[in-house]
């Protein structure tokens, strides 16, 4: 992929005729990757049957679908809501290092903020994603997780001192 697919890349939120190629393209990002454990593309479609996808963000370049970001609510402890989790994401492998998983991430991170929420949690590269404003929060990591990835922003006030949970899809075993 040229590098002007950054600048050439439209993104807006999926339509129900993208379903499947978000199905394909998550599924082929996540393929090679030593850390997935392949079931990225059924966690997506487990969170839009149940109600649970956010925002889901598709980036086109010649009206091909080249990525994919999903947000879905968390849960702190105390109960509050206003709290989301960002994940997967999502690029064609070709099209990677071109600025289409930053484009994303920046487009539903302003979508989060528009609607007055509190923060987003994820489980991540904390060198890349601290160019976002992530920042490692390891004693609101829940059991189970990974303490060292987990990361959140906070839109409003200082990071909460509590864990805070990813939807019980990101742990069914059969998404």
């Amino acid at each position: 992929m040229p590098e002007a697919l950054a600048t050439s890349v439209e993104i807006g939120p999926e339509k129900a005729e993208d379903k499947k190629a978000i199905y394909d393209l998550t599924e082929r990002a996540f393929a090679p990757k030593p850390f997935s454990e392949g079931d990225e593309q059924d966690l997506i479609n487990a969170l839009r049957d149940h109600d649970a996808l956010t925002i889901s963000l598709v980036a086109k370049h010649d009206n091909k679908l080249v990525g994919h970001i999903a947000f879905s609510p968390a849960f702190p402890d105390d109960g509050s809501d206003g709290w989301y989790a960002l994940g997967p994401v999502s690029v064609e492998p070709e099209s990677q290092k071109f600025g289409v998983g930053s484009q994303l991430i920046h487009k539903g991170l302003n979508m989060l903020q528009d609607r007055n929420a509190h923060g987003c949690i994820l489980i991540g590269n904390p060198d890349y994603y601290k160019r976002f404003g992530f920042e490692a929060a390891p004693d609101s990591c829940p059991d189970g997780e990974p303490s060292e990835y987990f990361q959140m922003i906070a839109f409003q006030g200082k990071k909460p001192e509590q864990i805070i949970y990813f939807h019980e899809l990101f742990h069914a075993e059969a998404n």
